[in-house]
């Protein structure tokens, strides 16, 4: 799919991710650098929580659902960045051994208004553990590019 460019996308494409099991130690490590709390960097500490063990913070299961989603190729060839997330949600805490695999639906399609805008497609994502549970959702615009002519 790294050959997707704006005319090969429509309101309701969905696109699926690999999937990436996450460690202990990957938690800890984002923790230490990012979100330096007991509960996702102290294994001993985390037992003691109301999660039972280590939590991955929720921004690493943001960065991991992009990154996931990267890798399907699709914004290879016509990525030019996003402006923001227009909404993000915590579904579910994710702990350690955790699988994650990421839907990306198409839901709104927006052709540049002048020659010098940008194409655009809004995106809803879910990040779905091995249990099939949805654990994060979010909504993001990103820019993309035509087809050379």
């Amino acid at each position: 799919m790294d050959d997707l460019y704006f005319e090969d996308f429509y309101v309701g494409r969905k696109f699926e991710s690999p999937s990436m099991t996450l460690s202990e130690n990957d938690i800890i490590e984002f923790g230490k650098i990012y979100a330096d709390l007991p509960y996702h960097t102290d294994p001993e500490a985390a037992r003691n929580s109301m999660w039972g063990g280590l939590v991955a913070p929720g921004y690493q299961t943001a960065s991991l659902t992009f990154g996931l989603f990267v890798r399907t190729g699709v914004f290879k060839a016509c990525g030019l960045g996003s402006p923001g997330i227009d909404k993000l949600r915590w579904l579910k805490p994710v702990l350690a051994g955790d699988t994650l695999h990421v839907i990306a639906e198409i839901v709104e399609i927006s052709p540049a208004q002048t020659d010098k805008g940008r194409d655009a497609i809004r995106m809803n994502y879910q990040t779905i553990n091995q249990k099939d549970e949805p654990v994060l959702t979010l909504t993001s615009l990103h820019f993309v590019k035509r087809r050379p002519a």
